[in-house]
């Protein structure tokens, strides 16, 4: 063999391999950057489950206060015009 074919078989050799462990980082790096986006997806759909058990928490105590409130005292309603 000529010390030419073997510079390129080398160079072939290399370059070939890489290629496979640039793209077995990538693929590593791209399967971790879809995992954190789920787990990113998960904590926001709790966080907005809490927020709404929160408000709905807020709404019935809203809702009980205005029932007390109407029970003690005389309540109309501003929104009709009269």
């Amino acid at each position: 063999m000529s010390q030419l074919s073997k510079l390129t078989f080398a160079t072939t050799l290399i370059g070939t391999a890489g290629i496979v462990a640039f793209m077995h980082w990538a693929q590593v790096a791209e399967r971790a950057a879809m995992h954190a986006g789920v787990v990113r997806d998960v904590e926001n759909q709790r966080r907005k489950a809490e927020e709404m058990d929160e408000r709905r928490i807020d709404f019935e105590m809203q809702k009980r206060l205005e029932e007390e409130y109407r029970k003690t005292q005389s309540v109309h309603d501003s929104t009709t015009g009269g």
